[in-house]
């Protein structure tokens, strides 16, 4: 293949692997090939697993989401180190089609301040890696990590080298985010055109949002030749994120005027991946975000609502269907079926089990009971809550809450392993009373760096949903529920990051303190 061949873009999705670099955003097994699997389905060409070096964990989420894949390539990451690319290769060795992504730095900031080797020396080092990654996978692509801050000539030789040595993918990434859309496009072209094996290779983009020009700059390096682009669902990644995939398919799709170019991605899903992945890491998604965000379809302007009743294209570019979001939202109450409801999770995009159905129907249930109106939001919230609390070892059973002028005082009974465990604490308000009783039941050094509540829909009968950020040791989580009391769904947020936070520890229940 060569990267002039075709308009075709590929779409490389790494929000298994550089998106779960963020802090607070990791996943379990079971929530990563669930992810694989509704990536795949989508479209996505090559799905990067993960870093199969970093822990064993890693390493057998990427063998058996290799091993589950039926089309799309399985990437695994490997530093320009033997025992990282043999490693990769063991990973990826039981797909039908798997790769090793492989990389290096390039810069003069990175040679000399982290990798403190010369130029020669790293040239040595992607001929000597490039090739055993080939010698194990025919499908070998190699990165210059911060390709964007390498002077031009160098890159070329880097370039030049990988391709040599069997790399069949030249990534060049802005890992800080510091490039412009011109400079990438440049960069692209020069290399195209200087390095002489470069119809050998495709060319990859792989963009980071400091400057928040990640969806650009990816756009402007396929402008300039490149044929894949790394993204990730939601942008989700290290520091101000990477390109999200949402962004990048829609702006190709809606834009073919003047960027002639398509991938396979079936754009219908993009909402449900969204909502997956948010509920899998608890990373919430902006209100304004572009394509999946609460708002990107919503008018309230009078002048705006005015021209969207007239004609929709008035002050819409793409239609809500387009991109998975159904019109209508307001369908269900307290005398919806279990058909009913079955029917409406299957238009979000869920396919639950029937153990969980059920547990859902009964929540959705008691929800309807307590508030007039139950929206498409509310279930969503609902849904994910289930399903994040499935497999909690610590639950809420019950909460009661005094608070006034003097302080506040909440009597908290929690589920521990099983067991049944209730305390009554104080505190200075409603809020740190109740997580002053849940730490003493669960006994934890963690610091709550972020607590925000927002309303899921409008109204005062409005589901609240609580999002807190822990830190222990240096691990963040962050945990979220949701609940029409705020102070239940502050418990309940509260606990979820705990459990996030042992599951990180690795801990047994022997190991779990109760009071």
């Amino acid at each position: 293949m060569t990267n002039s061949a075709s308009d075709r873009v590929v779409i490389f999705d790494t929000t298994l692997r550089d998106g779960e670099q963020c802090p607070g955003a990791s996943m379990t097994f079971e929530e990563k090939l669930e992810v694989a699997e509704l990536l795949e389905e989508m479209g996505v060409d090559i799905i990067e697993a993960g870093f199969p070096i970093a822990s064993v964990g890693d390493f057998e989420s990427v063998q058996e989401i290799a091993r589950r894949a039926k089309k799309a390539v399985i990437a695994g990451l490997a530093r320009a180190i033997p025992g990282d690319i043999a490693r990769a290769g063991e990973a990826v060795r039981l797909a039908q089609r798997g790769r090793i992504h492989t990389f290096v730095s390039t810069s003069p900031i990175h040679l000399e301040h982290q990798m403190r080797k010369t130029q020669e020396q790293v040239i040595e080092i992607i001929a000597a890696t490039v090739a055993q990654a080939r010698n194990l996978v025919e499908d070998v692509e190699w990165s210059a990590m911060d390709a964007t801050r390498t002077p031009l000539d160098y890159l070329a030789r880097c370039v030049e080298t990988a391709i040599k040595a069997g790399a069949t993918t030249i990534n060049l990434p802005d890992t800080v985010g510091y490039s412009t859309p011109d400079e990438y496009a440049h960069m692209f072209r020069t290399m195209i055109e200087k390095v002489p094996n470069a119809d050998q290779a495709i060319f990859s983009t792989h963009c980071h949002d400091d400057l928040g020009l990640a969806v650009a700059n990816s756009l402007a390096g396929v402008a300039g030749g490149a044929r894949q682009i790394e993204c990730t669902i939601n942008g989700l990644g290290e520091r101000a994120g990477n390109a999200a995939l949402e962004e990048v398919v829609m702006a190709l799709r809606t834009r073919r005027d003047v960027l002639p170019y398509s991938t396979d991605i079936d754009a219908t899903m993009l909402t449900r991946a969204s909502k997956l992945v948010s509920a899998v890491t608890s990373f919430p998604v902006q209100y304004n975000k572009a394509i999946v965000g609460r708002n990107a379809f919503a008018h309230e302007s009078g002048i705006h609502q005015d021209g969207m009743l007239k004609n929709a294209q008035t002050y819409e570019i793409m239609t809500p269907e387009s991109v998975g979001v159904t019109k209508t939202s307001l369908v269900m109450g307290k005398h919806s079926g279990r058909a009913a409801f079955r029917t409406k999770l299957k238009d979000l995009g869920y396919q639950l089990g029937e153990n969980a159905f059920e547990d859902a129907f009964n929540q959705f249930k008691a929800l309807a009971d307590r508030k007039k109106h139950v929206y498409d939001e509310d279930i969503e919230a609902l849904v994910d809550q289930e399903i994040a609390l499935a497999d909690d070892r610590i639950k809420v059973l019950s909460l009661t809450v005094i608070a006034g002028t003097l302080g506040a005082q909440s009597t908290v009974t929690l589920d521990i392993d099983g067991e049944h465990k209730t305390v009554q604490e104080t505190g200075n308000g409603p809020v740190d009373a109740i997580f002053n009783s849940i730490k003493t039941l669960v006994p934890n050094e963690a610091v709550l760096e972020l607590y925000q509540v927002h309303a899921v829909t409008e109204g005062t009968d409005a589901q609240a949903e609580v999002s807190v950020r822990l830190t222990e040791n240096g691990k963040t989580v962050t945990g979220r529920a949701a609940d029409p009391d705020t102070l239940v769904a502050s418990a309940r947020a509260y606990v979820a990051g705990l459990n996030k936070l042992m599951i990180k520890r690795n801990t047994v229940g022997a190991q779990v303190m109760m009071a």
